[in-house]
Protein backbone atom coordinates (compact mmCIF):
# COMPACT_ATOMS: atom_id res chain seq x y z
CA UNK A 1 0.00 0.00 0.00
CA UNK A 2 0.91 3.07 -0.74
CA UNK A 3 1.88 5.20 2.25
CA UNK A 4 2.24 8.71 0.47
CA UNK A 5 -1.45 8.48 -0.67
CA UNK A 6 -0.07 9.30 -4.20
CA UNK A 7 -1.64 7.56 -6.75
CA UNK A 8 0.39 5.36 -9.08
CA UNK A 9 1.10 6.38 -12.61
CA UNK A 10 -0.61 4.46 -15.07
CA UNK A 11 0.81 4.23 -18.83
CA UNK A 12 -1.45 3.67 -21.70
CA UNK A 13 -0.42 0.91 -23.82
CA UNK A 14 1.23 3.19 -27.11
CA UNK A 15 2.65 5.55 -24.40
CA UNK A 16 4.64 2.65 -22.54
CA UNK A 17 5.51 1.08 -26.24
CA UNK A 18 7.28 5.16 -26.54
CA UNK A 19 9.08 5.23 -23.33
CA UNK A 20 10.24 1.70 -23.85
CA UNK A 21 11.37 2.38 -27.62
CA UNK A 22 13.19 5.92 -26.04
CA UNK A 23 15.08 4.19 -23.81
CA UNK A 24 16.09 1.32 -25.97
CA UNK A 25 17.36 3.95 -28.32
CA UNK A 26 19.28 6.48 -25.93
CA UNK A 27 21.07 3.67 -23.77
CA UNK A 28 22.08 1.60 -27.01
CA UNK A 29 22.49 4.27 -29.81
CA UNK A 30 24.44 2.62 -32.95
CA UNK A 31 25.56 -1.05 -31.95
CA UNK A 32 26.91 -4.42 -34.14
CA UNK A 33 25.20 -7.78 -33.35
CA UNK A 34 26.74 -10.91 -35.35
CA UNK A 35 24.37 -13.55 -35.77
CA UNK A 36 23.04 -16.12 -38.87
CA UNK A 37 19.80 -14.35 -40.76
CA UNK A 38 16.49 -16.79 -40.72
CA UNK A 39 13.08 -16.07 -41.77
CA UNK A 40 14.39 -13.39 -44.84
CA UNK A 41 11.28 -11.91 -45.94
CA UNK A 42 11.44 -9.41 -49.75
CA UNK A 43 7.82 -7.52 -49.88
CA UNK A 44 7.74 -5.66 -53.43
CA UNK A 45 7.95 -2.34 -51.42
CA UNK A 46 11.99 -3.67 -51.74
CA UNK A 47 13.06 -3.07 -47.85
CA UNK A 48 13.85 -6.79 -45.89
CA UNK A 49 12.82 -7.90 -43.10
CA UNK A 50 14.49 -10.98 -41.19
CA UNK A 51 15.26 -12.53 -37.93
CA UNK A 52 18.80 -12.29 -36.30
CA UNK A 53 19.87 -15.82 -34.34
CA UNK A 54 22.22 -17.44 -32.42
CA UNK A 55 22.10 -20.40 -30.24
CA UNK A 56 20.14 -19.02 -27.54
CA UNK A 57 17.80 -16.23 -28.92
CA UNK A 58 17.06 -14.29 -32.01
CA UNK A 59 15.39 -10.46 -32.57
CA UNK A 60 14.28 -9.02 -35.72
CA UNK A 61 15.42 -6.75 -38.09
CA UNK A 62 14.68 -4.72 -40.40
CA UNK A 63 17.09 -3.41 -43.56
CA UNK A 64 15.51 -0.81 -45.74
CA UNK A 65 15.81 -0.32 -49.06
CA UNK A 66 17.46 2.62 -49.28
CA UNK A 67 20.09 0.88 -47.39
CA UNK A 68 20.83 -1.83 -49.73
CA UNK A 69 23.19 0.05 -52.46
CA UNK A 70 26.44 -0.29 -49.93
CA UNK A 71 25.74 -3.85 -49.33
CA UNK A 72 29.11 -6.08 -50.31
CA UNK A 73 27.25 -9.68 -50.09
CA UNK A 74 23.37 -10.61 -50.48
CA UNK A 75 21.60 -11.81 -47.54
CA UNK A 76 20.20 -14.93 -47.46
CA UNK A 77 19.06 -17.83 -44.62
CA UNK A 78 21.52 -19.21 -43.13
CA UNK A 79 23.95 -16.47 -43.85
CA UNK A 80 26.84 -15.64 -40.55
CA UNK A 81 26.81 -11.44 -40.63
CA UNK A 82 27.64 -8.82 -39.22
CA UNK A 83 25.30 -6.13 -38.71
CA UNK A 84 25.59 -2.41 -37.10
CA UNK A 85 22.04 -1.48 -36.32
CA UNK A 86 20.08 0.72 -34.49
CA UNK A 87 18.17 -0.71 -31.35
CA UNK A 88 14.23 -0.01 -31.59
CA UNK A 89 10.76 -0.50 -30.50
CA UNK A 90 7.97 -1.16 -33.27
CA UNK A 91 5.22 0.91 -31.40
CA UNK A 92 1.87 -0.58 -32.79
CA UNK A 93 2.95 -4.02 -31.85
CA UNK A 94 5.49 -3.66 -29.52
CA UNK A 95 7.59 -5.41 -31.19
CA UNK A 96 11.70 -4.95 -30.32
CA UNK A 97 13.65 -4.91 -33.68
CA UNK A 98 16.94 -3.73 -35.00
CA UNK A 99 17.23 -1.14 -37.89
CA UNK A 100 20.02 -2.29 -40.20
CA UNK A 101 22.55 0.57 -41.83
CA UNK A 102 25.19 -1.82 -42.50
CA UNK A 103 25.78 -5.73 -42.94
CA UNK A 104 28.86 -7.54 -43.66
CA UNK A 105 29.70 -11.33 -43.91
CA UNK A 106 30.81 -12.48 -40.46
CA UNK A 107 34.25 -13.28 -41.25
CA UNK A 108 35.17 -10.22 -43.00
CA UNK A 109 33.98 -7.82 -40.07
CA UNK A 110 36.93 -7.71 -38.27
CA UNK A 111 39.40 -6.97 -40.97
CA UNK A 112 36.81 -4.42 -42.53
CA UNK A 113 36.97 -2.39 -38.90
CA UNK A 114 40.44 -2.65 -39.05
CA UNK A 115 40.66 -1.29 -42.81
CA UNK A 116 38.35 1.60 -41.57
CA UNK A 117 40.49 2.49 -39.04
CA UNK A 118 43.64 2.62 -40.90
CA UNK A 119 42.36 4.48 -43.83
CA UNK A 120 40.77 7.13 -41.56
CA UNK A 121 43.98 7.27 -39.54
CA UNK A 122 46.22 7.46 -42.73
CA UNK A 123 43.82 10.11 -44.47
CA UNK A 124 44.10 12.08 -41.13
CA UNK A 125 47.91 12.47 -41.53
CA UNK A 126 47.53 13.21 -44.92
CA UNK A 127 49.10 10.53 -46.76
CA UNK A 128 46.63 10.39 -49.12
CA UNK A 129 46.51 14.18 -50.17
CA UNK A 130 46.77 14.79 -53.79
CA UNK A 131 48.94 17.14 -52.94
CA UNK A 132 51.75 14.00 -52.48
CA UNK A 133 51.18 11.85 -55.40
CA UNK A 134 53.71 12.47 -58.09
CA UNK A 135 53.40 12.41 -61.74
CA UNK A 136 54.03 9.06 -64.38
CA UNK A 137 56.72 9.71 -66.59
CA UNK A 138 55.33 10.24 -69.94
CA UNK A 139 57.85 7.59 -71.57
CA UNK A 140 59.46 5.47 -68.89
CA UNK A 141 62.95 4.24 -69.27
CA UNK A 142 62.30 1.08 -67.36
CA UNK A 143 59.55 -0.39 -65.59
CA UNK A 144 59.94 -2.18 -62.23
CA UNK A 145 56.94 -4.73 -61.12
CA UNK A 146 56.27 -5.66 -57.66
CA UNK A 147 54.25 -8.51 -57.90
CA UNK A 148 54.11 -12.20 -57.79
CA UNK A 149 56.16 -14.15 -60.00
CA UNK A 150 54.15 -16.97 -60.45
CA UNK A 151 50.69 -15.55 -60.07
CA UNK A 152 48.54 -14.44 -63.53
CA UNK A 153 48.63 -11.22 -63.05
CA UNK A 154 52.35 -10.96 -63.89
CA UNK A 155 51.76 -12.73 -66.88
CA UNK A 156 48.73 -10.05 -67.63
CA UNK A 157 51.00 -7.07 -67.12
CA UNK A 158 54.06 -8.44 -69.18
CA UNK A 159 51.75 -9.34 -72.24
CA UNK A 160 50.08 -5.97 -71.94
CA UNK A 161 53.52 -3.93 -71.88
CA UNK A 162 55.06 -6.43 -74.94
CA UNK A 163 51.89 -5.27 -76.80
CA UNK A 164 51.65 -1.50 -75.76
CA UNK A 165 55.98 -1.00 -76.07
CA UNK A 166 58.12 -3.88 -76.12
CA UNK A 167 61.24 -2.06 -76.54
CA UNK A 168 60.63 -0.25 -72.91
CA UNK A 169 62.78 -2.83 -70.30
CA UNK A 170 60.94 -4.20 -67.75
CA UNK A 171 62.25 -4.92 -63.83
CA UNK A 172 60.04 -7.58 -61.93
CA UNK A 173 60.58 -7.38 -58.03
CA UNK A 174 58.91 -11.00 -57.09
CA UNK A 175 57.46 -10.98 -53.80
CA UNK A 176 54.48 -13.13 -51.78
CA UNK A 177 50.89 -11.12 -52.45
CA UNK A 178 49.38 -13.12 -49.51
CA UNK A 179 50.28 -14.61 -46.07
CA UNK A 180 51.94 -13.13 -42.94
CA UNK A 181 55.56 -12.39 -44.59
CA UNK A 182 53.42 -10.78 -48.06
CA UNK A 183 53.29 -7.21 -46.00
CA UNK A 184 57.03 -7.16 -45.49
CA UNK A 185 58.31 -8.33 -48.61
CA UNK A 186 56.14 -5.79 -50.86
CA UNK A 187 57.58 -3.06 -48.37
CA UNK A 188 60.58 -4.26 -49.06
CA UNK A 189 60.15 -4.43 -52.61
CA UNK A 190 59.36 -0.91 -52.64
CA UNK A 191 62.25 0.43 -50.98
CA UNK A 192 64.60 -1.74 -52.78
CA UNK A 193 63.70 -0.51 -56.29
CA UNK A 194 64.18 2.77 -54.84
CA UNK A 195 67.74 2.36 -53.97
CA UNK A 196 69.17 0.90 -56.71
CA UNK A 197 66.55 3.85 -59.23
CA UNK A 198 66.99 1.17 -62.02
CA UNK A 199 63.19 2.32 -63.34
CA UNK A 200 61.07 5.58 -62.90
CA UNK A 201 57.90 3.90 -62.62
CA UNK A 202 56.37 1.13 -60.23
CA UNK A 203 53.62 -1.12 -60.64
CA UNK A 204 52.05 -3.04 -57.64
CA UNK A 205 50.15 -5.62 -58.42
CA UNK A 206 47.91 -8.98 -57.78
CA UNK A 207 44.72 -10.84 -59.01
CA UNK A 208 41.39 -10.44 -57.08
CA UNK A 209 40.84 -12.66 -54.35
CA UNK A 210 39.05 -11.58 -50.87
CA UNK A 211 39.25 -9.05 -47.99
CA UNK A 212 41.71 -11.53 -46.79
CA UNK A 213 43.19 -12.39 -49.38
CA UNK A 214 44.39 -8.91 -50.16
CA UNK A 215 45.13 -8.14 -46.41
CA UNK A 216 48.77 -7.49 -47.03
CA UNK A 217 47.90 -4.44 -49.57
CA UNK A 218 45.88 -3.16 -46.16
CA UNK A 219 48.68 -2.87 -44.07
CA UNK A 220 50.22 0.40 -42.39
CA UNK A 221 53.67 -0.74 -43.29
CA UNK A 222 52.76 -1.12 -47.03
CA UNK A 223 51.30 2.64 -47.22
CA UNK A 224 54.24 4.37 -45.63
CA UNK A 225 56.19 2.36 -47.88
CA UNK A 226 54.42 3.52 -50.89
CA UNK A 227 53.96 7.25 -49.55
CA UNK A 228 58.06 7.41 -49.10
CA UNK A 229 58.56 6.15 -52.43
CA UNK A 230 60.43 8.32 -54.52
CA UNK A 231 59.24 6.80 -58.18
CA UNK A 232 55.75 6.76 -58.72
CA UNK A 233 53.86 3.52 -58.40
CA UNK A 234 50.83 2.41 -60.01
CA UNK A 235 48.29 -0.28 -58.14
CA UNK A 236 46.50 -2.81 -59.84
CA UNK A 237 45.17 -5.13 -56.79
CA UNK A 238 42.26 -7.23 -57.35
CA UNK A 239 39.14 -6.17 -59.54
CA UNK A 240 37.67 -3.01 -60.09
CA UNK A 241 35.30 -3.69 -56.89
CA UNK A 242 37.97 -4.12 -54.82
CA UNK A 243 39.49 -0.89 -52.61
CA UNK A 244 42.51 -1.30 -50.81
CA UNK A 245 44.79 1.36 -48.62
CA UNK A 246 47.57 0.58 -51.21
CA UNK A 247 45.32 2.09 -53.72
CA UNK A 248 44.84 5.37 -51.68
CA UNK A 249 48.70 5.66 -51.08
CA UNK A 250 49.86 5.13 -54.45
CA UNK A 251 49.92 8.11 -56.99
CA UNK A 252 47.54 6.54 -59.51
CA UNK A 253 44.82 3.63 -58.75
CA UNK A 254 44.32 1.56 -61.94
CA UNK A 255 41.08 -1.35 -62.08
CA UNK A 256 42.85 -4.03 -62.78
CA UNK A 257 46.76 -4.96 -62.99
CA UNK A 258 46.29 -4.83 -67.11
CA UNK A 259 44.72 -1.71 -66.38
CA UNK A 260 47.62 -0.38 -64.50
CA UNK A 261 50.29 -1.62 -67.39
CA UNK A 262 48.54 0.67 -69.64
CA UNK A 263 48.38 3.49 -67.50
CA UNK A 264 52.62 2.87 -66.83
CA UNK A 265 53.23 2.60 -70.54
CA UNK A 266 52.30 4.94 -73.52
CA UNK A 267 50.95 3.33 -76.75
CA UNK A 268 54.07 2.37 -79.38
CA UNK A 269 51.37 3.31 -82.49
CA UNK A 270 50.54 6.22 -80.71
CA UNK A 271 54.09 7.18 -80.70
CA UNK A 272 55.23 5.75 -84.16
CA UNK A 273 52.39 8.30 -85.69
CA UNK A 274 53.32 11.25 -83.54
CA UNK A 275 57.04 10.41 -84.72
CA UNK A 276 55.60 9.81 -88.71
CA UNK A 277 53.37 13.49 -88.40
CA UNK A 278 56.65 15.02 -87.11
CA UNK A 279 58.61 13.73 -90.12
CA UNK A 280 55.66 14.88 -92.13
CA UNK A 281 56.40 18.10 -90.49
CA UNK A 282 60.03 18.49 -91.22
CA UNK A 283 59.61 17.44 -94.32
CA UNK A 284 57.34 20.11 -95.05
CA UNK A 285 59.24 22.90 -93.46
CA UNK A 286 62.49 21.75 -95.57
CA UNK A 287 60.66 21.39 -99.01
CA UNK A 288 59.49 25.05 -97.92
CA UNK A 289 62.87 26.40 -97.04
CA UNK A 290 64.07 24.62 -100.48
CA UNK A 291 61.43 26.55 -102.32
CA UNK A 292 62.08 29.80 -100.77
CA UNK A 293 65.48 29.47 -101.45
CA UNK A 294 65.18 28.34 -105.23
CA UNK A 295 63.14 31.51 -105.35
CA UNK A 296 65.43 33.56 -104.11
CA UNK A 297 68.82 32.16 -106.44
CA UNK A 298 66.20 32.61 -109.71
CA UNK A 299 65.42 36.54 -108.58
CA UNK A 300 69.06 36.66 -107.88
CA UNK A 301 69.64 35.23 -111.57
CA UNK A 302 67.08 37.36 -112.91
CA UNK A 303 68.81 40.49 -111.45
CA UNK A 304 71.83 39.84 -112.42
CA UNK A 305 70.64 38.85 -116.36
CA UNK A 306 68.76 42.49 -116.29
CA UNK A 307 72.46 44.05 -115.46
CA UNK A 308 74.02 42.41 -118.66
CA UNK A 309 74.65 45.00 -121.38
CA UNK A 310 73.44 42.44 -123.83
CA UNK A 311 69.85 42.68 -122.21
CA UNK A 312 69.55 46.21 -121.96
CA UNK A 313 69.96 46.31 -125.38
CA UNK A 314 67.25 43.57 -125.87
CA UNK A 315 64.99 45.47 -123.46
CA UNK A 316 65.61 48.97 -126.10
CA UNK A 317 64.92 46.36 -128.91
CA UNK A 318 61.60 45.37 -127.33
CA UNK A 319 60.89 49.07 -126.75
CA UNK A 320 61.76 50.10 -130.42
CA UNK A 321 59.70 47.79 -131.79
CA UNK A 322 56.80 47.98 -129.24
CA UNK A 323 56.77 52.13 -130.33
CA UNK A 324 56.42 50.98 -134.13
CA UNK A 325 53.79 48.83 -133.31
CA UNK A 326 51.38 51.65 -132.03
CA UNK A 327 52.92 54.32 -134.61
CA UNK A 328 51.00 51.51 -136.77
CA UNK A 329 47.89 51.10 -134.69
CA UNK A 330 47.58 54.84 -134.31
CA UNK A 331 47.75 55.33 -138.09
CA UNK A 332 45.27 52.92 -138.84
CA UNK A 333 42.93 54.22 -135.95
CA UNK A 334 43.17 57.90 -137.79
CA UNK A 335 42.04 56.52 -141.09
CA UNK A 336 39.30 54.21 -139.57
CA UNK A 337 37.97 57.41 -138.18
CA UNK A 338 38.10 59.54 -141.52
CA UNK A 339 36.42 56.62 -143.09
CA UNK A 340 33.99 57.02 -140.43
CA UNK A 341 33.44 60.74 -140.95
CA UNK A 342 33.28 60.15 -144.41
CA UNK A 343 30.69 58.05 -144.47
CA UNK A 344 28.44 59.89 -141.92
CA UNK A 345 28.78 62.90 -144.40
CA UNK A 346 28.25 60.74 -147.61
CA UNK A 347 24.31 59.63 -145.46
CA UNK A 348 23.67 62.93 -144.41
CA UNK A 349 24.27 64.37 -148.43
CA UNK A 350 21.85 61.49 -149.57
CA UNK A 351 19.26 62.42 -146.84
CA UNK A 352 18.62 65.86 -148.79
CA UNK A 353 18.81 64.88 -152.38
CA UNK A 354 15.60 65.90 -154.03
CA UNK A 355 15.25 62.73 -156.10
CA UNK A 356 15.05 60.59 -153.28
CA UNK A 357 12.49 63.00 -151.35
CA UNK A 358 10.57 62.76 -154.80
CA UNK A 359 10.74 58.80 -155.02
CA UNK A 360 9.41 58.55 -151.29
CA UNK A 361 6.42 61.13 -152.07
CA UNK A 362 5.57 58.42 -155.10
CA UNK A 363 5.81 56.12 -152.85
CA UNK A 364 3.53 57.66 -150.13
CA UNK A 365 1.46 58.58 -153.12
CA UNK A 366 0.85 54.85 -154.41
CA UNK A 367 0.23 53.43 -150.96
CA UNK A 368 -2.39 55.99 -150.23
CA UNK A 369 -3.79 55.46 -153.82
CA UNK A 370 -4.07 51.76 -152.51
CA UNK A 371 -5.76 52.55 -149.06
CA UNK A 372 -8.74 54.47 -151.12
CA UNK A 373 -9.20 51.92 -153.65
CA UNK A 374 -9.67 49.27 -150.41
CA UNK A 375 -11.69 51.43 -148.31
CA UNK A 376 -14.15 52.49 -151.71
CA UNK A 377 -14.29 48.40 -152.42
CA UNK A 378 -14.78 47.67 -148.88
CA UNK A 379 -17.98 50.59 -148.43
CA UNK A 380 -19.21 49.08 -151.72
CA UNK A 381 -19.20 45.15 -150.53
CA UNK A 382 -20.73 46.62 -147.01
CA UNK A 383 -23.70 48.42 -148.85
CA UNK A 384 -23.99 45.31 -151.28
CA UNK A 385 -24.63 43.48 -148.32
CA UNK A 386 -26.77 45.84 -146.42
CA UNK A 387 -29.37 46.04 -149.30
CA UNK A 388 -29.40 42.15 -149.47
CA UNK A 389 -30.27 41.89 -145.63
CA UNK A 390 -32.83 44.78 -146.51
CA UNK A 391 -34.85 43.44 -149.20
CA UNK A 392 -34.93 40.19 -147.75
CA UNK A 393 -36.31 41.70 -144.19
CA UNK A 394 -39.11 43.16 -146.99
CA UNK A 395 -39.83 40.55 -148.85
CA UNK A 396 -40.43 38.43 -145.18
CA UNK A 397 -43.64 41.17 -144.37
CA UNK A 398 -44.59 41.75 -147.96
CA UNK A 399 -48.41 40.48 -148.76
CA UNK A 400 -47.15 38.21 -151.47
CA UNK A 401 -44.43 36.31 -149.62
CA UNK A 402 -48.11 35.31 -147.83
CA UNK A 403 -49.97 34.48 -151.26
CA UNK A 404 -47.25 31.86 -151.89
CA UNK A 405 -47.74 30.28 -148.81
CA UNK A 406 -51.44 29.76 -149.80
CA UNK A 407 -54.02 32.33 -148.90
CA UNK A 408 -56.08 34.83 -150.57
CA UNK A 409 -56.57 38.66 -150.42
CA UNK A 410 -60.35 39.22 -151.04
CA UNK A 411 -61.44 42.86 -151.87
CA UNK A 412 -64.88 44.46 -153.10
CA UNK A 413 -63.99 45.43 -156.61
CA UNK A 414 -66.39 48.69 -156.58
CA UNK A 415 -64.69 49.91 -153.27
CA UNK A 416 -61.54 48.34 -153.16
CA UNK A 417 -61.77 47.65 -149.74
CA UNK A 418 -60.66 44.25 -148.07
CA UNK A 419 -63.32 41.85 -146.57
CA UNK A 420 -62.37 41.28 -143.40
CA UNK A 421 -65.59 39.76 -142.25
CA UNK A 422 -68.50 37.55 -143.98
CA UNK A 423 -70.64 40.13 -142.51
CA UNK A 424 -69.36 42.83 -145.03
CA UNK A 425 -70.88 40.70 -147.72
CA UNK A 426 -74.61 39.88 -149.32
CA UNK A 427 -76.18 37.43 -151.87
CA UNK A 428 -75.37 38.63 -155.05
CA UNK A 429 -72.30 40.68 -154.18
CA UNK A 430 -69.08 40.52 -156.54
CA UNK A 431 -65.98 40.08 -154.49
CA UNK A 432 -62.53 40.34 -156.29
CA UNK A 433 -59.72 37.31 -154.97
CA UNK A 434 -55.99 37.67 -155.19
CA UNK A 435 -53.85 34.62 -155.15
CA UNK A 436 -50.30 34.37 -155.75
CA UNK A 437 -50.15 33.97 -159.65
CA UNK A 438 -53.20 35.96 -160.45
CA UNK A 439 -56.75 37.13 -159.51
CA UNK A 440 -60.56 36.64 -160.61
CA UNK A 441 -63.97 38.02 -159.30
CA UNK A 442 -66.50 35.71 -158.37
CA UNK A 443 -70.15 36.05 -157.20
CA UNK A 444 -71.82 35.24 -153.72
CA UNK A 445 -74.47 32.70 -154.66
CA UNK A 446 -75.47 31.79 -150.76
CA UNK A 447 -73.92 32.76 -147.38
Amino acid sequence: MNKTNTPPKIYTVSELNREAALALGEHFLMIWVEGEISNLSAPSSGHLYFSLKDAGAQVRCALFKNQQRGLRCKPANGMQVLLRAEVSLYEPRGDYQLIVERMEVAGDGALRRAFDALRLKLSEEGLFDSSRKKSLPRLPQAIGIITSPTGAAIRDILSVLKRRFPAIPVIVYPTAVQGANAKFEVAEAIQTANRHADCDVLILARGGGSLEDLQAFNEEIVARAMAASAIPIISGIGHETDVTIADFAADLRAATPTAAAEHATPDQQQWLNGFMQLEKRLEQVLQRKLIRTRQSLDWLDKRLEQQHPGQKLRRNAERLDALRLRLTQTVLKIQQQQKHRLAAASARLAQFNPAVRIQSHQQRQQYLTQRLERAMQHKLEQNRLRLANAGQTLHAVSPLATLNRGYALVTQPESGNIVRSIRQLAVGDRIQTRIADGQFVSEIVDL
